[in-house]
């Protein structure tokens, strides 16, 4: 919950990365030495857009970036039904297949990096 509730007291940048910098963290060094962006690039101006309800600009800045902030707020509600049923997590974490774990976020995040590159390459990084 504290990663959204940052993100939301950001203001995200049109560049389409490098809100972090507002809460003191440097530029990425990897997008300065390559001129490519890492896959970390837009992540927090994905989140920002995220809480703010615009998710074409969340997805569209960082797709990876866009799942996590949902996968956050997914985590936020199962925290309460644990803590209300006092049920454990690994009974709803055994409901989803192993692919759906580990392969899918992984093909999801270098596909994300693949697509920031692109329109980062493109000059259409921003939203």
């Amino acid at each position: 919950m504290a990663v959204l509730i940052l993100a939301a007291r950001l203001t995200p940048s049109h560049a389409g990365y490098g809100t972090h910098t507002a809460i003191g963290l440097p530029d990425c060094a990897f997008l300065q030495r390559t001129g490519v962006p890492c896959p970390g690039c837009g992540m927090t101006t994905s989140f920002s857009w995220f809480v703010r309800g615009n998710l074409a600009a969340s997805v569209y800045v960082q797709p990876m970036g866009a799942l996590l902030a949902a996968v956050s707020c997914s985590a936020i509600w199962i925290s309460m039904y644990v803590a209300v049923t006092g049920r454990p997590v690994y009974r709803l974490i055994a409901l989803a297949p192993s692919e759906l774990l580990f392969g899918l976020p992984l093909a999801v995040g270098l596909l994300a990096w693949a697509w920031k590159i692109c329109i980062h390459l493109a000059g259409h990084d921003g939203w």
